[in-house]
This record gives structure tokens, sequence and C-alpha cells, in this order.
């Protein structure tokens, strides 16, 4: 039975709340717009594949350049938009987000050299960068507390389905080229249109009530929480969370603001280091096979296929996520994702360059996933979409790096050199958890 919306604070109401139809349309339309938000990333390896062989082979310093682009725009729009997202509210920023891209999606698929294409991937990176940290914090702040894990995760292991259409969408467009455009550039012109109808059905979401209610807005607040509970019960509460407040036990928020510093810049450090496994070595992956001596078609098959790592990998780490620390898992989970792309690199049998990427992808998607829940947990409302979005601008920066350093690596030193690289940044993120903060699994958040 939904509870009362009447008494208590929105932001406890809504941590005990039972899941309901409002909240699965929610995770539905965010899991939509996040499918475009990845495809529109990975079309960064199909530009890779393509520009690195005949007829578009070109100067791996302009093809690093065009592969940075997305990332640098990133870096500027993450902040930004999480920054609106404090100030004017979820919800419109992420719609905002998503009709930006419709825009800049075609502008790169009429793009008429590399530099206009590099031009438009630099914008699109604005929306791009600026996406997936405040749908991280737009569901934090929305989804029963005990129910946070398992919905996030079946919203990225939904969205993982966008990238794997689009990729076979584009691979089976190589040799048709309707209208006379290329492949890759219908990638754009349906990602675009993707983005627009998915960016106005945000319309029909509730405003976060606990961002409603931080910013003083009481009664828009609780007309909020009251439609998300009036709303079809789906999954009924589970035990009652622990009361916070009481003599024994600290504030959560007291606690979290003594070190909050100190916090941001462990959880940015850990988003840098991320990039460089779970960002920069797919991106590189359709210039690895290339480089292998691979063709075209049978290269976007392979980048495909590892593209279904991350249904699977989410999907199976949904069920438990919410039972286990987030250190651990994200512990467990990156060194995993280094063994697989060790194997990658060093194998040349299709059958084994399919089951490592495969698995690559899918342990990469579970650790940045339960990196995004870890510091969507440990910041309070008010300052979440800031926070979380100012780490993820870090993640960008390691993701714009990244192909400048490692392309050129791949050309002059070989797969294993390049790789080398990305084992030292699994290495250090996985040092670091000893001295960062708990995560708040199954938690009240501030």
């Amino acid at each position: 039975m939904a509870p009362d919306c009447t008494a208590a604070p929105v932001a406890a109401r809504l941590d005990h709340m039972a899941a309901t139809l409002l909240h699965c349309l929610a995770v539905a339309l965010c899991a939509l717009g996040f499918a475009v938000d990845i495809f529109e990333i990975t079309l960064g390896t199909t530009l890779s594949a393509v520009f690195s062989a005949p007829p578009h082979a070109t100067d791996p310093a302009r093809l690093a350049l065009l592969l940075a682009a997305v990332y640098v725009g990133a870096v500027a729009g993450a902040p930004l938009l999480g920054w609106f997202g404090d100030r004017v509210g979820r919800k419109r920023i992420l719609m905002a987000a998503l009709l930006f891209l419709a825009v800049t999606s075609l502008g790169a698929a009429f793009s008429r050299d590399l530099g206009q294409l590099s031009a438009w991937r630099l914008l699109a990176g604005l929306a791009l960068g600026g996406y997936p940290p405040l749908m991280f914090t737009y569901l934090a702040d929305l989804l029963p507390a005990r129910r946070r894990g398992l919905f996030v995760l079946v919203t990225v292991a939904s969205a993982s389905l966008g990238p794997v259409a689009g990729t076979f969408l584009v691979r089976a467009l190589v040799p048709l080229q309707p209208l006379g455009l290329e492949a890759w550039r219908w990638g754009f012109v349906a990602g675009g249109a993707a983005c627009a109808a998915v960016g106005l059905m945000f319309a029909w979401l509730p405003e976060s009530p606990r961002w409603l209610e931080a910013r003083g807005r009481h009664a828009e607040a609780a007309a909020g929480c009251a439609r998300l509970a009036a709303a079809r019960t789906v999954m009924a509460p589970l035990a009652p969370l622990p009361v916070a407040g009481k003599a024994a036990e600290p504030a959560p928020d007291a606690t979290l603001a003594a070190d909050a510093r100190r916090r941001w810049l462990l959880v940015s450090s850990l988003f840098f280091l991320t990039a460089w496994p779970t960002v920069a070595f797919p991106l590189l992956s359709g210039a690895i096979l290339a480089h292998k001596g691979f063709a075209l078609r049978d290269t976007l098959l392979y980048v495909a296929l590892a593209a279904l790592g991350p249904i699977i990998g989410t999907l199976a780490a949904s069920f438990g996520i919410d039972r286990v620390g987030r250190r651990s898992a994200y512990a467990a989970t990156s060194l995993a994702a280094a063994a697989c792309g060790l194997v990658f690199v060093s194998a040349q049998q299709p059958a084994l360059l399919v089951a490592s990427s495969l698995g690559f992808m899918l342990c990469a998607t579970v650790s940045l996933s339960v990196l995004h829940l870890y510091a969507s947990e440990l910041f309070p409302t008010a300052s979440r979409a800031r926070a979380v979005a100012g780490s993820w601008a870090v993640n960008r920066i390691g993701a714009a790096c990244a192909p400048l350093l490692l392309l050129p690596l791949l050309e002059s030193r070989g797969p294993l050199a390049m790789y080398a690289v990305i084992a030292i940044a699994v290495g250090a993120g996985v040092a670091l958890l000893p001295v960062a903060p708990p995560g708040r699994p199954r938690s009240a958040l501030g």
C-alpha cells in the first residue's frame, strides 16, 4: 500500500515509497535517452574504424582530434548542466539536453568534411557529457531507497540496447547507403530523431520532489510525491529504513558535509581513472581491430557483439547490487574488465576476440554504473547534480586525453603497449578505494 503523502518530509516518503508505474515510466524514458547517449558515444568507435581504413583513412593526429572532440565538449557540458540541474530542475535540463543533442546529431550527419564533423561532435559533447550524471541524479532523487540500485542498473541494461541496435543498423547500411548517404551518417540521423522524440516525452514525468523540497517549493514537492504514490503499485515497499537523526546516530548529511571536499576529490579521481578502461578502450577497439587487419564490416560486427555485454552484465548485477558494498563491486568489476581487455589486445582468433570484448564491456559497464550510484548517494540533494556532474566532467577529461595519447601509441608501439597504460589506470583506481568513503546502498538520501 502506498504511503500517506500528507505526513513526514517528502524525502523520507520517497525513500520508503512503493515502486509504482510512474517510477517505471521515469526509468523507461531515462533509459531511452541514455540509449541514444551511449549510441552517440559508440559512434566514435564506428568513426575510428571508418577513418582508419580506405577510402577514408586519415592522419592519426586528425583522427585522434575527432575522437577526442566529444569528450572535450563534455568537460564543459557536464558541470554546466549539473549547475542548471541544481538551479532550474533535473527534468527540465534533461529535456533540454536531449533536444540540443537532436540538433547536433543532424549537424554531424550532414558534415562536409572532417573539420565540420569534429566541430559538431564537440558541440554534441555538451549534452552527451551532461545527460548521464544528471540522469543518475534524477533517478537517485526519485527512486525508493531499497530499490535504487536495482532500477538504476535496469536503466543501464535497457539503455545498452541502443548501441547494439545502432551498430547493427550502421553495419547493415554499409553496402546500401540509402539516398547516397554513408552508413555512419544514417547513424547520426537516427540518433537525432530519437533524441527529439524522447526529449518531448520527458514532459510526462514529474520534476524531482526531493529537489523541489530542497528549493523550498514544498507544495509542488508534496504534489509530485502524491502523484508518484497515486500511480499503480508495481513493487511493494521493503522493510522500513533505519530512522536518521536518532541521538545514537549522527544525521547522515552532517557527517557527509564535514568531508565534502575530500569526498569530491576522491570520487573525481575514480571517475578520471575509470575513463581509461571504460571509455578509451571501447572507443579504440575499432582501431585495434583495424590494426589487426580485420575488414570494416567484420570490425563493426565484433563491436556490435561486444555491445551485448552491458545488457547481460547489468541485468545480472541488478538483482544483487543493493546487497553489495559499492566499493567492493567497483573493485571486482574493474579488475575483471582489465583481465578481459588484456585477452582482447593479445588475441587474433575471432571467437576469442568476441568473447573477451563482450566480457570487457560487461564488466566495464557494471563498474561505471556502480561508480555513478556510489557518487549519487554520497552528496546531499541541494548539490547532488553539481557534485556528480563535476566528477563526471573529470571523467570526460580523462576520456578526452586518452585517445590523444593511446591512438598514437597504438600506431607506434602496438596494442599491448597501449593497453599497459589502461592497466596502470585500473590499478590506481583500485588502490584508491581503501581511503574512499563507504557507499550508502539501501540507505536514505539527504
